[in-house]
């Protein structure tokens, strides 16, 4: 489509995105590994061709809080959001629109299951593996492959939300016609006449008995009867499974987004009952939402997952939190220190190491210098001594002697 074709929303969230890149060290973070992997798709979202999925606006986000601080970062995720959700819906409504959705899903469906055939592929090897320079490249290979599969996931709900937006603007909004003319001898198929309603000035008391102080203050008003308490876990769980059912992919999607904000002592009871219920896949949805949680919620919940015998799932939502900016994994660092969760820590800063640039990890040393550079130092030889060294490098680039 030529440029003056494109809808308005399109053309100024592809301002807006070249822009932030402008803002961005292009070569590094995130950013870096999008023009590296992608360069094509790249050009295409600057260009307004293409609308990127959220996931990967988020991750330049990301970039900005490293580049820039949180502080700014946060105050241009708003304005991000809005004009990329009017984005999508000026594309999403053009001729064909829903039909190219279609065929992208099936594509991201595509890519989910190869990479976790690959994922599977790896994982054997790592298992045979021997030669320390063998695993260190089957890990970062595992640590890529894991990416592309939670990107996969995220972007299948968000593709499915988009359709079913689509389709729930098809659907017509039926009114009765009987209660909506309010007037006209009954035949059976409208609502017996009733008396109007009393004009919001009688309700209010300029022109009725009562004035408002007798509506809302002398009357007494009866109570009304406490509501019973929610069962969150078991009810959320009867909602997925209808949802799933009826086809209802975004309403689902939704459901586990609020879920991962959830209390973190509730998650391990949510994650079995979803396994039981045949849902595994929705708990894997849950825990990249969740990956985006703030550090002290997101430590809490590796806590609670690690305390509740669910290990790997603590290692995956730690995995997975690594696209977050330096600063904020140097929190959740040391506030699982803190905790006693050594091992999660180190855990953190393993998977940090083997997807981010060293410069990115040396700006987790700004937070606990003292503290965190050791650590630092050690996961990094514990990779391999090309990373040690580089990581060497960068943090006395970085004004710290290594």
């Amino acid at each position: 489509m030529a440029v003056g074709q494109l809808p308005v929303q399109v053309r100024e969230f592809a301002r807006y995105l070249s822009e932030l890149l402008g803002r961005l060290d292009q070569s590094a973070g995130w950013c870096g590994v999008f023009w590296q992997r992608d360069p094509d798709g790249m050009r295409a979202c600057l260009e307004g061709a293409e609308v990127p999925p959220w996931d990967v606006v988020q991750a330049l986000l990301h970039d900005l809080a490293a580049d820039r601080g949180i502080p700014e970062a946060e105050r241009e995720t708003d304005t991000a959001r809005m004009l990329h959700r009017a984005s999508v819906a000026a594309y999403d409504a053009r001729p064909g629109g829903r039909e190219l959705l279609g065929d992208r899903l099936d594509m991201m469906l595509t890519e989910q299951r190869i990479a976790l055939e690959r994922q599977a592929d790896l994982t054997r090897q790592l298992g045979t593996a021997a030669d320390p320079d063998d695993i260190d490249r089957i890990n970062l290979d595992l640590a890529w492959v894991r990416d592309d599969h939670d990107r996969a996931t995220a972007r299948c709900a968000e593709i499915q939300a988009r359709m079913d937006r689509l389709d729930d603007a098809q659907r017509p909004s039926w009114v009765d016609l009987g209660t909506a003319a309010g007037d006209g001898p009954g035949d059976g198929l409208h609502v017996p006449r009733q008396d109007p309603a009393p004009a919001a000035e009688d309700l209010y008391g300029t022109e009725g008995p009562y004035g408002t102080e007798d509506l809302y203050g002398a009357e007494p008003r009866p109570e009304p009867p406490p509501e019973p308490r929610p069962e969150p876990v078991s009810d959320a769980v009867r909602e997925l499974i209808k949802l799933r059912g009826e086809g209802r992919s975004g309403e689902a999607h939704g459901v586990l987004v609020e879920a991962a904000g959830w209390p973190a002592e509730l998650l391990p009871s949510f994650a079995a009952e979803l396994h039981r219920a045949g849902l595994a896949a929705d708990w894997a949805t849950l825990l990249w939402e969740a990956a985006s949680l703030p550090p002290d919620r997101l430590v809490a919940l590796a806590d609670a997952l690690a305390g509740t015998g669910r290990a790997d799932d603590c290692r995956k939502l730690l995995r997975q939190g690594v696209a977050r900016p330096a600063p904020e994994i140097a929190e959740a660092i040391v506030a699982l220190l803190d905790a006693g969760r050594e091992r999660e820590a180190r855990a953190l800063l393993d998977s940090y190491l083997r997807v981010r640039t060293p410069e990115d990890v040396a700006r987790c040393a700004h937070t606990d210098p003292h503290r965190l550079i050791p650590l630092l130092l050690e996961a990094a030889r514990g990779v391999s001594e090309e990373h040690h060294w580089d990581l060497v490098h960068a943090l006395r680039v970085a004004g710290f002697s290594a």
